[in-house]
C-alpha cells in the first residue's frame, strides 16, 4: 500500500492564488511516487475564496476544503487541517503563494532518511521592506530571549511533519497556540531548510502591524513565564531604587531645607504608576489565557467540507 502525503493550505480572501496554487501543488505531487491530497482550509474569507475551493475537485479529485465558521485566525486555521489530515506526513503552506511548492521534494527526501519535521527559514527578497525585516528579526529576538523553546530566525509554517507528530498536535486543545513555537517543543527529529520567499502573487497580505504585535505577544506568552520574572525583578529594582530617596529627605528635613517640588513628586507618581500599570498588564496577559483555556472551547469550527471522512465538531447545516 503506498504511502499518502497530506498537505494544508489555510487560506484567507486568497481568491487570486488559489487556482495557480493548486495548479503547482497538483503538478508537484503528481510526480512524487505517493498517493496524496490537499485540503483547503477557508478561514472566514468573505471574498469568493470559498466558491474556488468548491470549484476545485472538478479539476482534480483530490482536491478538498474545510470550511470554517468564521475567521479563527491562520494558526487554528492550520490546527484545523492537520486535524483532518490523514496522510503519513503533512505538509502545510500559506495560500498566498510566498510558499514555493517546488520544495516539497526535499522535504520528502529528508523526511524518507528520517526525519520527524522537516521546516523552513524563510529569507526575504531584496526589495522586502526595511521594516517587515527588522521586525521579523525582532520577534526572533524576544522569543529566544524569553522563552526556553529557541526559534532560528525566520521560521515558517512552511513545513513537513510525520503522522505521529500530527497524532500529538491532534491531541493537544491549547488556547491561543503558536503552532512554530508548538512543534519546536515537542521535539523529535527535525530538520531546517532555507528558502528565498516569492513575492505574493496576487492580493495584500493580512498581517497589519496590529496582528503582528498580537501574534508576537501570543507566541511569547505560549511558551514563557519570563515576562512574569521580569516584571517581578523590575517592581523589585524600582522600589529599590526609590529606598535611595530615604536619605535626602532624611537631611533635608532635619536641616530644614525641604523643598517643595510638586512637579518633581508628580513625575515620580506618574512613573511609577506606569510601571504599575504595566506589571498588572502582564499578570492580566497570563490570567486572560487561563481565562480562556478554563472555557474549554474548541479551536475553530468547521461549517462544511467536502472530505469524505467527517468529525464530530462539524456543525450540520
Amino acid at each position: 500500500m503506498r504511502k499518502k502525503i497530506s498537505v494544508v493550505v489555510p487560506s484567507f480572501n486568497e481568491v487570486g492564488n488559489i487556482e495557480m496554487l493548486a495548479s503547482r501543488l497538483v503538478a508537484m505531487l503528481q510526480q512524487l511516487p505517493y498517493d496524496y491530497e490537499v485540503i483547503f482550509v477557508d478561514d472566514g474569507s468573505s471574498d469568493g475564496t470559498l466558491d474556488k475551493l468548491k470549484g476545485l475537485p472538478s479539476v482534480d479529485d483530490h482536491l478538498y476544503y474545510l470550511e470554517l465558521s468564521r475567521n479563527f485566525g491562520h494558526q487554528n486555521a492550520l490546527k484545523a487541517g492537520y486535524d483532518y489530515a490523514d496522510g503519513d506526513c503533512i505538509i502545510s503552506l500559506d495560500g498566498d503563494m510566498q510558499h514555493p511548492p517546488e520544495l516539497i521534494p526535499q522535504f520528502i527526501q529528508k523526511w524518507e532518511e528520517g526525519y520527524d519535521v522537516v521546516y523552513t527559514c524563510r529569507e526575504y527578497q531584496d526589495e522586502v521592506t526595511i521594516f517587515k525585516t527588522k521586525s521579523s528579526d525582532l520577534f526572533y529576538k524576544m522569543i529566544n530571549s524569553l522563552s526556553d523553546t529557541k526559534l532560528e530566525k525566520g521560521t515558517a509554517d512552511f513545513r513537513l511533519i510525520d503522522r505521529k507528530v500530527a497524532n500529538v498536535l491532534n491531541n493537544i486543545n491549547e488556547t491561543g497556540i503558536f503552532m512554530r513555537g508548538m512543534i519546536k517543543w515537542l521535539g523529535f527529529k527535525q530538520y531546517g531548510i532555507h528558502y528565498t520567499a516569492e513575492a505574493r502573487f496576487s492580493g495584500k497580505s493580512k498581517y497589519t502591524i496590529k496582528k503582528m504585535v498580537h501574534f508576537a505577544v501570543e507566541g511569547i506568552t505560549a511558551f514563557s513565564v519570563r515576562p512574569l520574572y521580569l516584571a517581578t525583578g523590575l517592581g523589585l529594582f524600582f522600589s529599590l531604587l526609590a529606598t535611595l530617596y530615604v536619605p535626602y529627605i532624611l537631611i533635608s528635613y532635619f536641616s530644614g531645607h525641604v523643598v517643595s517640588g510638586w512637579t518633581s513628586i508628580l513625575a515620580t507618581v506618574v512613573f511609577f504608576g506606569g510601571v504599575q500599570l504595566m506589571v498588572l498588564g502582564i499578570i492580566g496577559m497570563y490570567l486572560g489565557k487561563l481565562f480562556m483555556q478554563a472555557k474549554q472551547r474548541p479551536n475553530y469550527i468547521v461549517r462544511s467540507t467536502n472530505l469524505i471522512r467527517v468529525k464530530d465538531d462539524i456543525v450540520k447545516l
